[in-house]
């Protein structure tokens, strides 16, 4: 999640102020809900690649906040083996789940079958601007179809840079998940951008889009896995540390050396290995030598994007 260029420190800092002004609680709110999700039904060239034979899957529900059937769509990898562990991964912002099809396969290849889906908004989702409150409500929308759909088999929740912060929030609402895994994510909106140049400015009261999950985690009641990039030059490593400090035990945190916002899950494929073994005796067992070599081969461009392709979330 580029939240320097996702959110646009300055413009929002002399819009937000503007704008709570002038305008109202409501534009305000509007603005940030834009800003910080940037929803849209695209995604980067590499993300087409890796979602390439991934299974659609559409979930309905009437949605309590916004008072409408609400269609989520999502994309499906399942595993080929009878009681696989499933898995359900919580992108972040930008792209759509397509934009995160190549961390699905890389989850994949740990031994998960893996559920990713668009928040409304995004892709082929309901069209609406989402909100921290609307995309909590979607992600225990897509857990429920889980639990309906593979009751008898293990359930972890993944969520990656925003979607960390809504992975947090939806494992205390999730007492049946099996563990949860967040990559690349923060303790909350405001602490994000105390580490922005422009962090000294008195702005936090401003924000209605917190994503407070510093404070919730601490409600999580199963094992807690925290990742970040050493090299995470967009969500700075010290913010997935003090979440993870701020976890219960059981707990994990993994320092992926040399890893970026956008490569950590692929290059710390054998930290995750060994991480998941430790924390979930989960793939104790050697991954078979095409898995643990890599998907390079299956999906070459999602593998190893090019600079003007790298994803934003």
């Amino acid at each position: 999640m580029a939240l320097r260029k996702i959110l646009g420190w300055r413009a929002l800092l002399a819009l937000m102020l503007a704008l709570g002004l002038l305008a109202g609680c409501a534009t305000l709110d509007e603005r940030q809900r834009a800003w910080i999700f940037q929803p849209t039904d695209r995604t980067w060239a590499g993300g087409l690649a890796a979602a390439e034979g991934m299974q659609d899957v559409w979930i309905d529900f009437d949605s309590r906040e916004a008072g409408q059937t609400v269609k989520l769509h999502g994309l499906w990898l399942p595993q080929d083996r009878p009681g696989a562990p499933v898995l359900l991964y919580l992108h972040g912002a930008r792209w759509d789940v397509r934009g995160s099809a190549f961390r699905m396969r890389s989850m994949h290849a740990l031994g998960f079958s893996v559920l990713g889906i668009d928040y409304r908004g995004f892709g082929r989702s309901t069209a609406t601007l989402p909100s921290e409150t609307l995309a909590y409500e979607d992600a225990q929308a897509a857990w429920a179809w889980l639990a309906r759909e593979h009751a008898d088999v293990p359930r972890y929740i993944f969520g990656h840079s925003l979607g960390g912060a809504i992975a947090v929030h939806l494992a205390t609402e999730a007492p049946d998940a099996t563990g949860l895994m967040v990559e690349g994510t923060f303790t909350s909106i405001p602490d994000v951008f105390s580490h922005m140049k422009w962090g000294w400015l008195p702005v936090g009261p401003l924000i209605t889009q917190r994503f407070d999950a510093a404070t919730r985690i601490g409600r999580v009641r199963m094992p807690v896995l925290v990742v970040h990039g050493s090299e995470d030059k967009l969500i700075p490593p010290a913010l997935g540390r003090e979440l993870y400090e701020r976890a219960p035990a059981p707990k994990q945190f993994v320092l992926v050396e040399g890893g970026s916002h956008h490569n950590t899950n692929r290059m710390g494929q054998a930290q995750y290995r060994e991480a998941l073994a430790q924390l979930f005796g989960f793939g104790d067992k050697p991954a078979a030598p095409q898995a643990a070599a890599g998907l390079s081969a299956a999906w070459p461009t999602a593998a190893a994007p090019a600079q003007n392709d790298r994803p934003r979330q």
